[in-house]
């Protein structure tokens, strides 16, 4: 049996953009590998740009699509290895959805409370309607919702956190061991955010249940998430724990993402500027930030940088200079031995 509840294997999804003849490649996920430990529920925050890669990366832990090479693992045993009912019903049941947008999660022809009850049945989690008006009524109950003021409703009766909360209340029906939220909270009034994200940490520990938050909000990804993965061009490029990243980054995405923040009593710098999607970018086989960051070296330009474990169990995909280098003879010894994770601390800051 394995130790860890999820884990993504050198994963990488291909677009292809265009035509046959004159289209291009796009590069949504590469490479990108990840784990959530089985001991203990946890949250995960996946933070990045529009067009990071975030959400392709959740599409693809939720089987919505499949990666061009990798692997997903669930308890030890390949996602997309499920081929029988009985495999695809006990996936469906351990792994749950939360979208973005409750509006779109729910017909407006059809009565909210009928797709909490077909997700009861088709996941055979109660037997009859009778016995699913139970588990329905806890559900709800769970997000802070009475099962009669749901009841024969539309979707356009409920303002957009009700819904998002009957959302959430439809994917603890299974008693799922994980829960995948992209961007679950962007459409909901800012003042009503919080509501959802604390529900979140009391379903956690209620429920025993890890969350997958997908976000380009750091302030709710470090008030949630226990880990914190960032996401640039397809690649996760810093990952650990989010007292540790968000409040001593070390790649100079990051950094820049804190700073993008606005503060109080700050004013924003006139040159801080995240940058649109570029395809040459996304292609580039040498270090995907090295045209704007301001601690570049030939180095970055020539070669792909390495996963490196970093002291407090941090991984940074990155040359900066700053703390930690690359031991200089490997740097000399050519490309294909910069995969190496042995690093050196420079009490000099230099490289």
């Amino acid at each position: 049996m394995s130790d860890h509840l999820l884990e993504v294997k050198d994963v990488t999804k291909v677009f292809r953009i265009g035509g046959l003849l004159f289209g291009t490649e796009l590069v949504a996920v590469d490479n990108v590998s990840l784990s959530l430990a089985k001991r203990a529920p946890s949250i995960l925050s996946i933070v990045g740009e529009s067009g990071s890669g975030k959400t392709t990366l959740a599409k693809i832990i939720l089987k919505l699509q499949e990666p061009t090479s990798g692997d997903v693992l669930l308890e030890g045993k390949s996602i997309f290895g499920c081929h029988l009912n009985r495999d695809r019903l006990a996936y469906y049941r351990a792994v749950q959805p939360i979208f973005q947008n409750p509006f779109e999660t729910f017909s407006m022809r059809k009565c909210v409370d009928s797709y909490l009850y077909d997700t009861a049945l088709n996941l055979k989690v109660a037997k009859g309607r009778k016995a699913a008006r139970d588990i329905v009524a806890d559900a709800l109950s769970s997000v802070g919702l009475d099962i009669k003021g749901v009841a024969g409703k539309y979707p356009n009766q409920f303002s957009g956190g009700e819904l998002q909360r009957i959302s959430v209340a439809r994917g603890l029906i299974p008693r799922p061991k994980l829960i995948i939220a992209d961007e679950p909270v962007s459409m909901i009034d800012a003042s009503l955010r919080m509501n959802i994200v604390n529900m979140f940490l009391s379903l956690k520990e209620k429920y025993n249940v890890s969350f997958i938050y997908i976000t380009h909000d750091l302030s709710t990804a470090y008030y949630l998430s226990d880990y914190v993965a960032i996401m640039y061009r397809g690649n996760i490029i810093e990952y650990g724990s989010s007292d540790q990243i968000l409040t001593n980054p070390i790649h100079p995405y990051t950094e820049l993402l804190l700073n993008s923040v606005p503060t109080i009593g700050k004013k924003w710098e006139r040159n801080l500027r995240l940058s649109n999607i570029e395809l040459r970018d996304d292609k580039n086989t040498a270090c995907k930030f090295a045209s704007r960051c301001p601690f570049v070296q030939p180095v970055c330009r020539q070669n792909k940088p390495p996963a490196v474990q970093v002291p407090g169990e941090r991984e940074v995909l990155c040359f900066k200079p700053v703390d930690y280098a690359l031991d200089r003879t490997t740097l000399d010894q050519g490309s294909e031995k910069l995969t190496t994770r042995r690093w050196i601390s420079l009490g000099d800051g230099s490289c």
